[in-house]
């Protein structure tokens, strides 16, 4: 959860963390409990990635990339339509048959997002973004990821400055109650 470098290494760091549980899922058989803890683990850290992205990434996008309210717009609807599906899934055991289809569905978008960002939004930000800046970026992304929510909460905001009121609270009570449960943790 905090890998260091400016704020493009930070989430393409963040990306093959995600990747990694995504291609556990993928290797254990339909219907094994362990695909839930790993569907959780991907939850837990693909939420604060997209809060800390909501946070600071996108915000940057609008001020310094051309076209980057467009941008902004399109990348905040791909990680809402990712909340519903993280939220539905949720619910869901690893023995569901509804499971199988959430999962596929939400890793089917999420490296869809995540090659859209790398090959296009990434680029166009590290050529119009001052080095420096690009690094305070990062700073400012791994701090929020520490405070950020674990759980999908697809009704909260999703842009400054109400995001970045409510999410420490909102994870504090996301990590507590994870702690509480278990869950993410293999039984």
């Amino acid at each position: 959860m905090g890998h260091g470098g400016n704020v493009i290494d930070e989430l393409k760091a963040d990306h093959r963390e995600v990747e990694e549980f995504f291609a556990k899922i993928e290797a254990l058989p339909p219907g094994d409990k362990n695909r839930k803890v790993y569907a959780e683990q991907a939850t837990m850290e693909l939420v604060r990635h997209s809060v800390a992205e909501e946070e600071y990434l996108y915000p940057a996008v609008r001020a310094h990339v051309a076209g980057g309210n467009e941008l902004a717009d399109k990348e905040i609807e791909e990680h809402s339509q990712a909340e519903r599906i993280m939220k539905d899934l949720e619910s869901r055991e690893a023995d569901n048959p509804e499971f199988d289809q959430l999962i596929t569905s939400l890793m089917s978008d999420v490296r869809a997002h995540i090659t859209d960002e790398e090959e296009n939004l990434f680029p166009r930000l590290r050529a119009s973004c001052p080095g420096d800046a690009l690094d305070d970026l990062g700073d400012k992304v791994r701090r929020a990821k520490k405070t950020a929510p674990t759980r999908p909460h697809p009704s909260a905001p999703d842009e400054p400055p109400a995001n970045k009121l409510l999410a420490p609270g909102v994870g504090m009570i996301d990590r507590l109650h994870d702690a509480l449960t278990g869950r993410g943790k293999s039984g």
